[in-house]
């Protein structure tokens, strides 16, 4: 199954009829593109989102970065709530967000390599940079 994890019914049904699935995705809101499948992030050195923080960060500027990682743990809960419940549901058992994201078989990422923060990535993540090219004007 193709999906876009934003509205996680692809990733319910895969996991109900037990089929492989992939992501095709730009990112997760909360850094979850490389929280689920366990890709290494350290918090005193890749910056969050929003934060506009480099890699070499300043102590208060890797304290802000903490800070602003704890927020975005509610901030994902909160809104995945309710593709959480219905999942439950559909599968019958408690599920939690990293437990629909965890069974992914392949993760295409939609950004180029190249422009991100240098980490590690797990062998099932493959980058597709250039797919959503428009030519300037």
């Amino acid at each position: 199954v193709l999906t876009d994890p934003i509205f996680m019914c692809g990733a319910t049904l895969a996991n109900y009829f037990s089929l492989p699935f992939v992501f095709f995705m730009r990112g997760f809101p909360c850094n979850l593109h490389y929280k689920a499948p366990q890709c290494p992030s350290p918090l005193s050195y890749t910056p969050r989102l929003f934060t506009f923080n480099s890699d070499h960060m300043t102590f208060l500027q890797r304290v802000e970065n903490a800070l602003v990682a704890l927020l975005e743990l509610v901030y994902c809960n909160g809104f995945y709530e309710d593709a959480i419940k219905f999942s439950s549901e559909v599968l019958q058992r408690e599920v939690s967000l990293l437990d629909l994201l965890n069974s992914a078989s392949i993760w295409l990422l939609r950004f180029d390599f190249v422009f991100e923060y240098v980490r590690p990535v797990m062998p099932n993540m493959v980058f597709i940079g250039g797919i959503n090219c428009a030519q300037r004007k």
